[in-house]
């Protein structure tokens, strides 16, 4: 019996005793899940997929190889920074190793920086590959992801899941433009089967730890779902994703309280409080992790931007969903970044750190593509021009997003 059916044999009165019973019985907030009752079931994975098609889809590759060719800014000088970086080097030696052990804060980091910045790299010379056609790009790209997938076992340790989140992402990126567009990839196979049984047990069930780590997650696991064409792997990702991000970003339409992720445990307006820092004003686009600094925030923001991006590649717009909180939580954190005063119900009138470069994306999709205007977004999206690597896990989105009506 499907919960919260009353079944046929109760009277009138039963079935209201019932109901009632269980809606004294239930938890304060609960209501205020991201996915209350049963999700709608619409967009779900394609039947065939698109490739390349994580974060990138050929025609934006394309678009941004004509403009870098042309010398046309904001890509060229966006290029000429990934190719100078570290990133981009063909006498780069990859560091795999088994066993991948990160703590708190990656300490200790026993592979944790080698892994993330390989699999950065793999992304950085698969675009150099595509943009350039010099194949030894391509062939160092290869290099770096079969060595890899040659010895990776296992991460584990307390930061296990966000850093298999972080490397998750990346690698695919790398591997869909290698696969499906240079000519020759013997080991794909094997770098699939890292993926399937390394790489996503450990991200796809997602996590109740601040929200970046569950969205960081859920970008890593939705991109090898597209490599390893995994409908099932994907639409798993999907409903994680709608289940965080009205979590994440809060709107005034969510009410007095921002909304919980099913299965959250946050049944209290004073566990929701906590949650959030501590902070108990709400206003459009405050973030979870707001309070807390704009470092993290912006790791949440840009794997959100991510995933909806990779879905609308895959035919499934993800955008206008999360628009409306994208768009107020991308303004909200650019406003007070460029130095607007931070009032005293905010934080306390203080907030930490700054986004990062991981403004792209959304703001070419929500600005660009959809229309709104996004002022103080763009500003500091045209200030951070060109946007290189956090050397976690986002990288190059100045060339790749900017302005890209692909």
């Amino acid at each position: 019996m499907r919960t919260g059916t009353i079944p046929r044999v109760l009277g009138t009165a039963a079935a209201l005793a019932a109901l009632l019973t269980t809606a004294l019985a239930a938890p304060a907030v609960a209501e205020r899940s991201a996915t209350p009752g049963r999700a709608p079931v619409k967009a779900a994975a394609p039947a065939n997929f698109t490739h390349p098609g994580v974060l990138v889809s050929r025609p934006q590759l394309d678009f941004v190889r004509g403009r870098v060719q042309a010398g046309a800014q904001p890509w060229k000088s966006a290029h000429d920074q990934m190719m100078g970086s570290k990133y981009a080097s063909l006498t780069r030696t990859a560091k795999p190793r088994a066993v991948v052990e990160c703590g708190s804060y990656s300490n200790p980091n026993n592979g944790c920086t080698d892994e993330r910045e390989d699999a950065i790299a793999a992304y950085t010379l698969s675009l150099a590959w595509y943009i350039t056609q010099d194949s030894r790009y391509a062939q160092k790209a290869i290099q770096i992801m079969d060595a890899w997938s040659a010895v990776i076992k296992d991460h584990t340790n307390s930061n296990a899941p966000l850093q298999t989140g972080w490397a998750g992402s990346s690698w695919p990126r790398a591997a869909e433009i290698i696969k499906y567009t240079y000519s020759s990839w013997p080991g794909s196979g094997r770098f699939g089967t890292m993926l399937r049984d390394v790489y996503l047990p450990e991200v796809t069930n997602g996590s109740h730890s601040n929200g970046n780590w569950e969205l960081s997650m859920t970008e890593a696991a939705i991109g090898i779902a597209v490599f390893l064409e995994d409908r099932a792997a994907y639409d798993k990702a999907v409903g994680k994703f709608r289940g965080r991000v009205p979590a994440y970003i809060y709107v005034t339409a969510d009410g007095s309280l921002p909304k919980v992720a099913p299965g959250s445990g946050l049944d209290t307006r004073a566990k929701v409080i906590n949650y959030w820092q501590g902070q108990s004003t709400f206003m459009d686009g405050l973030s979870q992790e707001t309070c807390r600094d704009l470092t993290h925030t912006g790791y949440g923001l840009s794997a959100i931007s991510h995933i909806a991006e990779t879905g609308r590649i895959q035919g499934q717009d993800l955008y206008p969903e999360i628009a409306d909180r994208l768009r107020h939580a991308m303004g909200l954190h650019a406003k007070h970044q460029l130095g607007t005063p931070v009032p005293s119900s905010l934080c306390g009138g203080s907030l930490k750190d700054n986004l990062g470069p991981v403004t792209e994306v959304g703001f070419n999709a929500l600005a660009n593509r959809l229309g709104y205007a996004m002022t103080n977004t763009q500003t500091l999206t045209e200030r951070q021009r060109p946007a290189g690597s956090n050397n976690l896990f986002v990288a190059w989105e100045t060339l790749t997003h900017a302005n890209n009506p692909a």
